[in-house]
């Protein structure tokens, strides 16, 4: 007889992974008919809400570690969506920017938030409720994230 602690339906991990699964599904289509993927989408979202930043904050903003962001960066620049650059005060800094693709891509995705957001509307994820889900999210992100950098 198993442990109802090892039961696949009890584990919040297992509910975790399966939706990111499917979200991450859910966007490439939509991400694909531009010729990026999901990782190189967040790239774009931190760069769309500020422009020519370091490699660092890049990494930091989408809690991944450095050497995780820069090949996905180095493909976006040989792909001609970003440039990088040596930074002017610190030469030992990579500056990442948007080129003139990478900031056009910005309204040819325009549906793409609105698309996968009504793709997981559903009757407990809704406009109203989806604050609280975020929030419960973002507590549970914040924990871990600590935790895994202590």
């Amino acid at each position: 007889m198993i442990k109802e602690e090892f039961r696949l339906d009890n584990q919040l991990c297992f509910r975790l992974y399966t939706a990111s699964r499917l979200i991450t599904q859910a966007y490439h289509p939509l991400l694909s008919e531009q010729g990026i993927t999901y990782p190189q989408y967040l790239v774009l979202m931190v760069l769309w809400e500020k422009d020519a930043q370091p490699v660092n904050d890049i990494a930091k903003r989408l809690l991944l570690e450095t050497n995780t962001v820069t090949p996905l960066l180095q493909r976006m620049e040989k792909e001609g969506i970003v440039v990088r650059a040596k930074g002017r005060e610190d030469a030992r800094q990579m500056i990442v920017s948007l080129t003139r693709k990478g900031k056009e891509l910005q309204d040819k995705l325009s549906c793409v938030p609105f698309a996968v957001g009504e793709a997981v509307m559903c009757e407990s994820v809704t406009p109203e409720t989806a604050p609280e889900l975020f929030r419960m999210l973002d507590d549970i992100i914040g924990k871990l994230s600590k935790r895994c950098h202590e």
